[in-house]
């Protein structure tokens, strides 16, 4: 069958309909309701391409998947433009047609919605407009049908009862009805008027309601008729609360003469006080009777001793009204400023018969002006000047120094491991601590000087005509002032600091290069161990920008493919075997050359990058692990891991992953931990390495003995082996100190049943102390330094040999 033997079908379709091509996408066919539809001439459509008559992204799309062969239908309502250009909204429903044996196509069907769409959009504007009448009304609308179903209300009548939001938004005719029963001051009534006109359908009726809110409510009750029948009743509420109030507007002006918090004066026509209120007695000090008699004149004046008051009156006279800020007057001490608005009030003929003063005490708000312009400059916590003063004062000391050719200090000031105050004992304890050191600073420096607090525990000196001695001298001061302990809340407690001094000009011409360099010294200081102080030198941006440099490249080599594993082996210290391999990873950069770890660890440590890499790493070593267990070698591989690396959230589930993904028993993988990682959260530590153990990877401290150690933690710990460091090593067996220490380290190894390995082992004698002292394993260049994969493997090779074809080989270098 072709399209040729459907035309009749389609030509017989009330819609418009038309074939498309599953190959080339163009129409085979189409009946005259398409062709009217778009507009176009008889046979008009027959050979164009579907993607022509399209005029929406959604069809763009569907054409180019079912191009694809990755989408046969779609039903939807879109919109169709005709060749006049006009559009028109269809129902559109696209399907892919299959007649047997072998013809398919796109069958393409529209129903024109036009008609419907207006009728829709003609009874949404009717409904918008009825919408927008009831809401116009002044009244609130409620409208039920003769069941008391709620058929619709406006916002005023929300507005009036104090409907709860949450009843806007959904249909509750029992909580509507509850709602306002309970608005009434006396609910039985209304209830009982409710229950007889309901009874009523033709009932008309208008009551008075007395809501708890205060509100007084008037209702009218109309029947609602539809072709000569009740179908519902209409009520309507109107606030005539105000209406009832007017009636007793002179009693309450009177109330609010009394009650106003501003002062209130009415004079005759003369200026003479007649009455006063409580607040003008506050005011001046006087009571109402001694203020009775007096002139106005007397009571409010400009501050100068000029008769203010006599031109006031001439604008009164001539305008009705006068307002502006005057000085008011009291009976003991001096009074203060005021705002004073002042109406005339006329009679009948336009003649004066009373001036009324409204006097607004202003004592308060230019208090409150005076607070606020200083916060602009000061910090609100320690009350030093801000950045804003510290920037002026900065271009005053610059002025002075390119007049005077005197130089000048900028100290930065950053509290040392502040962030564990305000973890452990919170913020208000953290703020209390840096008032007492903001406290502290100001003592140590003259009254010439600045004291700048930016932010957080970030503070800055300005020392005015200071050389190096004298900023020397400045930063002593300060660190000698903290060193003193803090004592809170019967707590005694140090908090030390790290200063950076910059000095006028060597060290930057701006309060931001100051700033900047000074800042760069006190992180130096920070990374030297904290609570000194430490001039800037030029090589510290240097070695800034070294790091940074190193950091990009490393970044870049990870993504290359630019690191590399070398493997020492760790050997049996008693039979010489090999019985595992720590991980270290090396990395050659083609413009920095060979990099030592020492100097790339550290700085991926700083920057973040350490996570990335060391995951690389622990993914490397495993995988390598799993290649010698597959050959039967039954090797311990053991990766060094960064405090950074150790404490992500997910660290068990990776190195969980990891193993399984290379197929390595967890036996066979061994973590080396600083003892920096165990002592900073204990509890949070003891979890993460007991889901460690559970897996049962091995785990054991590196460089045991160069950090602070409590016995309490290794014994709760699930560790396995303690590394001992190679600064204890280098001087065996000669020096008495190092070999103290290593049997220290043995006999508590031995006590806590953990098994020992040295590293950095070079010498014979070395290794022979170590093994007499009861050591377990070791590494170092004794035996081999790290070595690639391969190398390691000829080392494997070797051990396997018999003795005399080993006697052979020479150790790799």
């Amino acid at each position: 069958m072709t399209p040729v033997h459907l035309q009749p079908l389609l030509d017989g379709m009330l819609e418009a309909v038309w074939l498309v091509d599953p190959i080339d996408l163009r129409v085979v066919a189409a009946n005259p309701a398409a062709e009217a539809l778009l507009g176009v001439p008889s046979g008009a459509l027959c050979g164009r391409s579907a993607v022509e008559l399209i005029d929406t992204p959604e069809d763009q799309a569907f054409w180019e998947d079912a191009a694809a062969g990755l989408c046969d239908r779609i039903l939807s309502e879109t919109l169709v433009r005709r060749a006049d250009g006009r559009t028109v909204p269809v129902e559109r429903r696209i399907c892919r047609v299959r007649i047997p044996p072998a013809w398919s196509a796109y069958m393409v069907a529209l129903r024109d919605r036009s008609e419907q769409q207006e009728a829709q959009d003609a009874l949404e504007k009717l409904v918008a407009e009825l919408r927008a009448t009831l809401e116009s009304t002044a009244d609130g609308i409620l409208a039920v049908d003769l069941h008391g179903a709620i058929r619709g209300y406006n916002q005023r009548f929300a507005e009036l009862w104090g409907l709860p939001r949450s009843l806007l938004t959904r249909r509750d005719d029992d909580a509507v009805y509850a709602s306002m029963s309970h608005s009434v001051i006396d609910g039985p009534a209304y209830e009982q008027r409710l229950q007889v006109i309901a009874r009523e359908p033709l009932m008309e009726a208008t009551d008075t309601l007395v809501l708890r809110s205060g509100k007084v409510l008037e209702r009218n009750t109309l029947p609602q008729y539809s072709r000569g029948k009740p179908i519902g009743r209409v009520y309507s509420f109107r606030d005539i609360t105000q209406r009832l109030a007017d009636e007793s507007r002179l009693q309450l002006a009177a109330k609010v003469f009394e009650a106003s918090l501003d002062a209130i004066i009415v004079t005759d026509a003369s200026g003479r006080v007649v009455a006063a209120n409580p607040s003008c007695e506050r005011l001046t000090g006087c009571s109402r009777q001694a203020l009775v008699g007096r002139s106005l004149r007397e009571l409010l004046t400009d501050g100068d001793g000029g008769d203010t008051i006599a031109r006031v009156r001439e604008r009164l006279d001539a305008h009705g009204h006068w307002e502006g800020e005057l000085h008011h007057f009291r009976q003991q001490g001096e009074g203060g400023p005021c705002h004073v608005a002042l109406v005339r009030l006329p009679d009948e003929a336009g003649r004066t018969l009373h001036y009324i003063a409204f006097v607004k005490d202003l004592a308060d708000k230019l208090a409150a002006k005076q607070r606020i312009e200083e916060l602009a400059y000061t910090d609100a916590l320690t009350g030093l000047p801000n950045r804003q003063v510290l920037s002026e004062r900065t271009e005053f000391a610059l002025a002075l120094a390119r007049r005077d050719n005197q130089p000048f200090a900028v100290l930065s000031v950053d509290l040392d491991r502040f962030k564990h105050i305000n973890d452990s004992l919170g913020h208000p304890f953290g703020d209390r601590v840096l008032v007492e050191v903001a406290h502290r600073i100001r003592s140590c420096v003259r009254e010439v000087d600045t004291v700048a607090r930016l932010g957080g525990d970030e503070f800055v000196l300005l020392i005015h005509q200071a050389d190096a001695r004298g900023a020397e001298l400045a930063a002593r001061r300060v660190l000698a002032a903290l060193n003193e302990p803090l004592v809170l809340d019967d707590m005694s407690f140090t908090v030390t600091c790290s200063i950076g001094i910059a000095l006028h000009p060597n060290d930057g011409a701006t309060l931001e290069d100051l700033i900047k360099n000074a800042d760069a010294a006190m992180y130096r200081v920070k990374e030297r161990g904290r609570a000194g102080f430490r001039f800037y030198q030029p090589q510290m941006n240097v070695d800034l920008l070294s790091r940074m440099k190193i950091d990009q490249a490393m970044r870049q080599a990870l993504a290359r493919g630019g690191f590399r594993l070398h493997y020492q082996p760790q050997v049996d210290i008693r039979t010489g075997a090999i019985v595992g391999a720590e991980a270290l990873v090396r990395w050659h950069d083609e413009e920095l050359g060979e990099l030592s770890p020492a100097r790339f660890i550290q700085v991926a440590e700083e920057s973040g990058f350490i996570v990335p890499l060391g995951e690389w790493v622990l993914t490397e070593a495993v995988r390598q692990a799993a290649q010698w267990h597959r050959r039967g070698l039954d090797l311990v591989v053991a990766v060094n891991v960064s405090a950074v690396q150790f404490q992500r959230s997910n660290f068990v589930e990776r190195v969980a992953a990891i193993i399984a993904a290379a197929g390595l028993p967890a036996r066979n993988l061994e973590l080396e931990l600083t003892e920096s990682i165990l002592i900073q959260d204990a509890d949070e530590a003891l979890l993460r390495l007991n889901a460690l153990a559970a897996l049962g990877v091995r785990l054991a401290i590196d460089d045991f003995g160069t950090g602070y150690s409590s016995l309490g933690y290794l014994k709760r710990f699930p560790l396995r082996k303690l590394k001992i460091d190679r600064s204890f090593i280098q001087g065996l067996p000669a020096d008495e100190s190092d070999a103290g220490i290593v049997r220290s380290i043995v006999y508590l190894a031995r006590a806590l049943r953990l098994s020992l390995i040295a590293e950095g082992v070079e010498t014979e004698a070395q290794r022979q102390f170590l093994l007499q002292a009861g050591c377990d394993e070791f590494q170092g260049f004794l035996f081999s330094p790290a070595v690639e994969s391969a190398a390691f493997d000829a080392l494997l090779e070797r051990e396997a040999l018999p003795a005399g074809a080993a006697d052979d080989l020479a150790l790799p270098g």
